[in-house]
């Protein structure tokens, strides 16, 4: 695919401010209030995995409305002492899969808790095992981010970006973690849901965030009708006259303002051919992350100038192996 976006000289600099609701922090406080009211482990059940070196748990936990929502938890076998864990968060239209997908973390020594999304789950991969009850009671389309598109109380990611809140809750309360060694890590859609986390959840000690989705949400629609912004422009494209209110609810999830309260040191990795989540939205991300914590956070870019949606691939796991191992020791 061609460059399409903005040259890196232009991307190092890229700062755009994002149209933040007056209530933005409003809202997230009473969201994620309301969903703390409840004990947030459900169940925690040993499975078989097939393997011999990583132990693995069926993980359910609370997450937005109080509904149960699933995991996979694995740490090495054999190993008893506190570990930091990593809470990963996978992409859309993804379920977590098979326990036994996805082992980076586990074998890098860290407690690893991977999430799985709700109403998702069956694009690709190997399925997902987590409904969401509340698709069906707003106005929107069949996929994933134009579900409940016109009210952001109903929006699809206000209820997965609480889950994500919560896994990390949950994984602060399963047995073997270092709570105060916690990092969320996710690319494209589980990027988006990692800079989320970032800005949302106090303590968190480090977010690794690849190609995010949701950031420069605006830009981003005029640059790409790939999915899963093409699902957008498809939907205002039958429902004209909508884009007020689309506006006005993807504004509440919006990458960019949860990096700029973010106060953990952060991770990032970008293609710039990328056709999915164009690399604009990335580096706004970037170069305003935690410009409102007060923390001044340590954080590094890595950018891939003749890649797409795919990035640094697994020269970008190796960066964020070694850089995770440098924030923790």
């Amino acid at each position: 695919m061609p460059a399409f976006d903005l040259p890196l000289t232009e991307l190092v600099h890229h700062r755009p401010l994002p149209e933040e609701p007056a209530d933005f922090e409003e809202f997230w406080a009473g969201t994620l209030k309301e969903a703390a009211q409840e004990e947030v482990l459900v169940s925690v059940r040993p499975v078989e995995n097939g393997l011999r070196l990583t132990d693995t748990w069926d993980v359910a936990f609370r997450g937005f409305g109080g509904d149960p929502v699933r995991a996979w938890f694995s740490r090495p076998a054999g190993v008893s002492e506190l570990l930091p864990a990593v809470v990963e968060f996978a992409g859309y239209g993804r379920g977590r899969g098979l326990p036994h997908e996805r082992l980076t973390w586990v074998n890098a020594g860290y407690a690893h808790l991977l999430m799985d999304n709700r109403g998702q789950g069956d694009q690709y991969g190997n399925g997902g095992a987590t409904p969401d009850p509340h698709a069906g009671a707003a106005a929107g389309g069949p996929g994933a981010v134009v579900r409940g598109l016109l009210d952001p109380r109903d929006h699809h990611y206000r209820r997965l970006i609480t889950d994500a809140v919560r896994a990390v809750a949950a994984v602060r309360e399963l047995p073997g973690v270092d709570v105060g060694r916690v990092a969320a890590v996710g690319n494209s859609q589980g990027g988006g849901l990692a800079l989320a986390v970032a800005g949302l959840v106090p303590g968190l000690s480090a977010a690794l965030v690849t190609a995010p989705f949701l950031c420069g949400v605006r830009r981003a629609l005029d640059l790409t009708d790939a999915t899963p912004y093409g699902e957008i422009t498809a939907y205002l494209s039958v429902h004209r006259g909508a884009e007020e209110a689309a506006y006005r609810t993807l504004a509440y999830m919006e990458g960019i303002s949860f990096a700029r309260r973010a106060h953990a040191p952060a991770h990032f990795g970008v293609g710039l051919r990328d056709t999915v989540c164009p690399p604009s939205g990335a580096y706004a991300a970037f170069n305003r992350y935690g410009e409102l914590s007060g923390a001044q956070p340590r954080t590094e870019i890595h950018a891939y100038p003749y890649n797409g949606h795919e990035g640094g691939d697994a020269v970008q796991v190796r960066r964020q192996l070694d850089w995770l191992r440098g924030v923790w020791g």
